[in-house]
């Protein structure tokens, strides 16, 4: 069966086309600049295999969809239900899926919330104490996101270890425009920093994260908002831009202007850093220990000083950085010294193989 998972972004469709059960990729590419989804789909190179199901990575349809469904307008009422909690992700996703069913009809569509992985998350990490109305009858609660990223962690880094995910204390970080962290106990997701919506959690790039909700009502009160003004604000110019100043909120620029004396990004980076450690130290607590570190995405595959800054006071948890491996090399690796108790580990994470797993076992099994 070959699977076609398009990752879907603003103004981007990546994608792979993967023959399942095998995962062998047939066909992988990128489109820049996308301005139509129907063009773009038909752009969409797979050689001469043909497509006979397509997965997506989609987000947030409430507590009934935190698994892998065949789409069905049940499936896209629940995504509009929820646009107004993770905007620029459902919007880009409804759009694109609405562009695949009339591109291609009647090949089965998939949609792999990014939820599921989190699913397993014991009933105290994810109640928030709101009045019970709010969560009985609007499903608020934690959610959790970036599944597959840390589903994928979740497997491969017993692998590198040489070990089984069920002997693992690991905290998996990973790290980019957008961010987050998950603590994974034998295998399985039992805390995370995202919550009801992406909103939440570490600085993204330009969506804030950790916030007091009051703080918004009084800016709303104080200032005359509307719930648009607040929402566009708050996911365009806030996060890491916010803190920094640097429109984007991209760490490289943010690295960039910090070497030249910039002190409002020397902070972001400082409150970016901080923010990670303190997770690090809070997950290994609710585990009972910690046993590996993982780093993924954008930075954390591709910023060593702040890996080395993330790690750096934490040898109480017996976390010790080997520098030279840290600085260097490439691929999927351990940068921990040979005598750290805690191993840390730089991966490439890989979203679509996990997407297209979920996908054939929906398949088949239905």
């Amino acid at each position: 069966m070959n699977i076609l998972v398009p990752n879907l972004g603003s103004t981007s469709l990546k994608y792979q086309l993967l023959e399942m059960p095998a995962e062998t990729v047939l066909a992988r590419g990128r489109l820049e600049r996308v301005s139509d989804y129907r063009e773009a789909i038909r752009q969409i190179d797979t050689g001469r295999h043909a497509i006979d199901a397509v997965a997506f990575k989609t987000v947030l349809a409430g507590e009934k969809y935190r698994g892998t469904f065949l789409i069905d307008d049940g499936v896209l009422a629940a995504l509009e239900e929820y646009l107004p909690a993770a905007p620029a992700h459902n919007a880009i996703y409804l759009t694109g899926i609405r562009a695949f069913r009339e591109t291609l009809p009647g090949v089965p569509l998939v949609a792999a919330f990014e939820t599921e992985f989190h699913a397993t998350m014991p009933e105290y990490a994810v109640r928030y104490g709101i009045p019970a109305d709010w969560r009985e009858k609007f499903g608020i609660r934690r959610y959790g996101f970036h599944g597959a990223s840390h589903e994928y962690v979740s497997r491969r880094v017993p692998e590198i270890l040489g070990t089984t995910a069920e002997k693992l204390r690991l905290v998996s970080c990973h790290l980019g425009g957008s961010s987050s962290m998950c603590a994974i106990l034998g295998g399985r997701s039992v805390d995370t920093t995202m919550g009801f919506s992406p909103q939440s959690g570490l600085e993204n790039a330009t969506r804030h994260g950790e916030l007091d909700v009051f703080a918004v009502l009084y800016m709303m009160e104080r200032n005359g908002w509307t719930i648009d003004e607040v929402r566009r604000q708050l996911a365009r110019t806030g996060g890491l831009a916010g803190l920094s100043g640097i429109p984007g909120g991209d760490v490289r620029d943010i690295e960039a202007a910090a070497r030249q004396g910039n002190r409002d990004a020397a902070l972001a980076l400082d409150v970016f850093v901080y923010q990670v450690k303190k997770t690090i130290g809070a997950y290994a607590a609710a585990m009972g220990g910690l046993d590996a570190i993982a780093f993924t995405g954008g930075i954390g595959e591709n910023a060593p000083g702040l890996r080395a800054a993330c790690c750096g006071g934490l040898e109480f948890l017996g976390i010790r950085l080997d520098a030279s491996r840290n600085q260097e090399g490439a691929g999927d690796r351990v940068i921990s010294a040979d005598d750290s108790a805690v191993k840390v580990v730089v991966l490439t994470t890989n979203e679509e193989l996990v997407v297209a797993r979920r996908a054939y076992r929906c398949l088949t099994q239905s």
